[in-house]
């Protein structure tokens, strides 16, 4: 079994996102699930879409799925490229644009981290927050 991260991490992590999205006036929701893309924790800061609850798990569990930050699906999806209907599969919860992100320690993913409630690099750079907190505590 692949080692995962505790509550109290993940929410040490949607803390930093969090920080970020109030930061650039972003209401944003973020994920933090296990690397088998099983949620661990989510908060929906106020005024956050209702959709970006649910957009926010997926793009946490495509990061596990797949094992890739999910901004490097949009090309390979794109019409005549070779992974083309991609998020047409696995019940619709594949996301192919930004603001996943796997996290990993010792070259294992042991975790990974959704935000939806903006534009896609407003996601990914309120994701990528949790990400460096992530990074600065397994430092």
């Amino acid at each position: 079994m692949v080692e995962s991260i505790t509550l109290e991490t993940a929410t040490e992590l949607i803390k930093a996102a969090e920080q970020k999205a109030e930061e650039i006036d972003v209401p944003s929701v973020i994920a933090v699930a296990n690397s088998e893309g099983n949620l661990i924790a989510q908060h929906r800061m106020d005024g956050a879409w209702l959709a970006s609850v649910n957009i926010s798990r997926c793009k946490a569990y495509t990061a596990a799925a797949l094992q890739i930050p999910t901004h490097e699906l949009a090309d390979v999806t794109t019409p005549r490229e070779s992974l083309y209907g991609l998020q047409t599969t696995d019940r619709g919860r594949i996301v192919i644009f930004g603001g996943g992100f796997p996290l990993e320690r010792d070259g294992q993913i042991v975790a990974t981290i959704g935000s939806s409630g903006g534009q896609v690099v407003e996601d990914m750079e309120v994701a990528r927050a949790g990400v460096d907190r992530f990074e600065e505590m397994n430092a």
